[in-house]
């Protein structure tokens, strides 16, 4: 007995040292039918790193299926967040509306965009739900007909799924848009065993008024610029959709419960009129990626040109407005790690942000196999992509593979899904030839050979944007 004890013990103490030090507290599979409002609330989830944004299934309502799949597309690509896979529901006889401001409503570039060939919903989940074992929680942009179709068709849905929180009135106003897309899927889901949180949008049509559209566009993310074209193109006349917070309730909810109220009568939960300021602050936040700690010792990294070293202060404010503040801090840690300030160990860390990017992920949550090889000075790719990605050896996601000869590449694998990226040879033979210029004229011994470097590597963190130097292949 004494030693199935200590045996006990021992496997709970393993499980505390290997487990996840960090992971966002909601997984998400998002449904939308493409409304006006669904852009803002599937932003606001891609734009919190407390949520992970596993999959987006397109069902028919405001919009059709294939006229919705190229919008969240779109989105999703404006993002360079193409990795999340995005599932149609194509058994759904709801014929849609085709409403003309949604349809008008710009979610990102369209063009060659198709659904020709897109999967199926049920696929979709399927396949997150089998490589996904943390809880998830359903968002229901629209209509029931995806949510019905999964729980029959998707053996882990039931166990999987832990609440659909649906954007409605609720289940007792079945008048409601939401409600008359799928009637007898809003009755078979409000009967099975997954509990249905409806929330109800605002009864306010300026909760977007011109301070809070101003404070929005001061915020430096990608998520918030977005948002803030949104009020600056959209051509719709309706105010209603426009300033209202219709389906982003749906997100603030789910991070900020304690500002909705549930009404017993009606069976939804609301934010009462005088939470309206916090409900502000709150959409601000999750646009800000304000809702995780993002870091394990100091509670914020500094962003003051001042702070860094006289060559490096001119680069600081552009950098970090050019590439946002996730690249600059895992620059700077895998410098100072590197103990070097190198054009390799940068290029890692542009490519470990950029696989980041393409999956949606946080740090530490996929495994990276580099190409790079063991000798420097490719190798020093290696440093930066483990700092920027999280994979390191020591977490035991992070493999070198010594091939004859070493190529600026790795391979990214999340979940099922595997991608390759590769350094453009333009590049890769630009940076190597800079490099053996300072070395044939100085010499490696020489400290002029390592300041020149150091002005290349600033020249080269400034100038290369992860979005155009890399080769993106997907193996699977």
């Amino acid at each position: 007995m004494k030693r199935l004890l200590i045996l006990i013990i021992c496997i709970a103490l393993n499980l505390t040292l290997f487990s996840h030090p960090w992971k966002p507290t909601h997984y998400v599979i998002i449904d939308t039918d493409g409304g006006i409002e669904d852009i803002r609330a599937i932003t606001l989830l891609l734009a919190s790193p407390d949520v992970r944004v596993l999959a987006i299934t397109i069902s028919p309502g405001a919009l059709s299926t294939q006229n919705v799949y190229i919008k969240v597309k779109s989105l999703l690509n404006s993002f360079w967040h193409e990795g999340i896979p995005v599932g149609i529901n194509k058994n759904s006889k709801f014929k849609s509306p085709e409403y003309t401001d949604p349809l008008n409503t710009m979610w990102g570039k369209e063009d060659d965009l198709s659904e020709e060939n897109a999967p199926d919903c049920v696929s979709v989940i399927k396949e997150v739900l089998s490589f996904e074992k943390t809880k998830v929680s359903f968002i229901c942009l629209g209509g029931m007909s995806t949510v019905a179709q999964a729980m029959k068709e998707v053996p882990d849905f039931k166990r999987q799924v832990k609440e659909i929180i649906w954007s409605s009135n609720g289940p007792k106003d079945k008048n409601h848009f939401n409600y008359q897309v799928d009637i007898s899927a809003v009755e078979k889901i409000m009967k099975a065993e997954i509990p249905v949180k409806s929330v109800i949008s605002l009864k306010e049509d300026s909760f977007y008024n011109d301070l809070m559209i101003k404070s929005i566009s001061e915020i430096p993310t990608i998520y918030a610029t977005r948002f803030s074209e949104f009020f600056r193109n959209e051509k719709s006349k309706n105010r209603k959709l426009l300033y209202s917070a219709i389906d982003e309730m749906v997100p603030v909810y789910l991070h900020y419960p304690e500002l909705f109220r549930y009404n017993t009568t009606a069976d939804y939960f609301v934010s009462p009129t005088e939470n309206i300021p916090l409900l502000r602050e709150s959409v601000l936040k999750l646009l800000a990626g304000e809702t995780a700690e993002k870091n394990q010792v100091i509670k914020s990294f500094p962003m003051d040109s001042s702070f860094y070293s006289a060559d490096v202060i001119p680069f600081v404010t552009e950098i970090i407005k050019k590439y946002g503040t996730d690249e600059w801090i895992s620059s700077v840690i895998t410098n100072e790690l590197h103990r070097q300030l190198g054009v390799f160990s940068i290029i890692g860390v542009k490519m470990g942000i950029r696989a980041r990017e393409y999956f949606n992920t946080g740090v530490d949550e996929f495994n990276t196999t580099s190409f790079a090889g063991s000798y420097p000075p490719l190798s020093c790719m290696n440093d930066g992509l483990q700092v920027s990605t999280g994979s390191t050896t020591g977490h035991g996601l992070f493999t070198v593979v010594n091939e004859i000869p070493p190529n600026p590449s790795a391979e990214f694998t999340y979940m099922n899904r595997k991608i390759r990226l590769t350094l453009k040879s333009q590049i890769e033979e630009k940076i190597i030839s800079d490099l053996k210029d300072i070395n044939f004229v100085n010499g490696l011994d020489n400290n002029i050979y390592w300041e020149l470097v150091r002005k290349t590597s600033l020249k080269y963190w400034r100038d290369l944007d992860r979005h155009d130097i890399f080769i993106i292949e997907k193996i699977k």
